[in-house]
């Protein structure tokens, strides 16, 4: 069996981000996901497509095929009222580098980043982290299997290493 639109592959992998070692899922704890339902990175999934159990890969994905360029509207200014909790400013919070959990407009989470702070107004980032970044995947293909009508109604693995109900 190779890797195809529904199908559920498991793999190890390194990720380097220039040449820095980022993340990895190895034998014992590998990347388990249902292909073709947006699930991964297009750039990743697409070049596993293909690959049979045993193969190992090495893949190289653009930040237009990972997680988009930088978007320059994806960093506002916010002001420090925004920040306030029982009318206080946790000065802890707001320290460069600190990432904070937000929300939006619509009340979806979303994570930023603080890249600067003034007098009443703190720059955020909201671009994910590897926005604009070329990522390096090394690793294996350790299993593929059919996905269950289950598993792509919902889209997402179900049992072993997937969602469990």
């Amino acid at each position: 069996m190779k890797i195809e639109k529904h199908t559920v592959a498991s793999v190890t992998y390194a990720l380097a981000v220039d040449g820095e070692p980022i993340e990895k899922a190895d034998e014992a704890n590998p990347l388990t996901f249902l292909v073709g339902v947006g699930m991964m990175i297009p750039g990743f999934e697409n070049q596993l497509l293909g690959k049979g159990v045993g193969d190992d890969y090495s893949i190289t994905v653009s930040p237009e095929e990972g997680y988009g360029e930088v978007d320059p509207q994806a960093i506002v200014d916010l002001s420090k009222d925004v920040f306030k909790v029982d009318g206080q400013i946790n000065e802890e919070l707001l320290q460069l580098g600190n990432k904070v959990p937000m929300q939006d407009q619509g009340g979806n989470p979303l994570n930023g980043v603080i890249i600067g702070i003034a007098d009443t107004t703190v720059k955020m980032d909201f671009n994910h982290e590897m926005a604009g970044k070329t990522l390096d995947f090394e690793g294996k293909v350790l299993d593929i299997r059919a996905a269950t009508a289950e598993e792509i109604e919902h889209g997402q693995v179900h049992g072993p290493e997937g969602h469990q109900h």
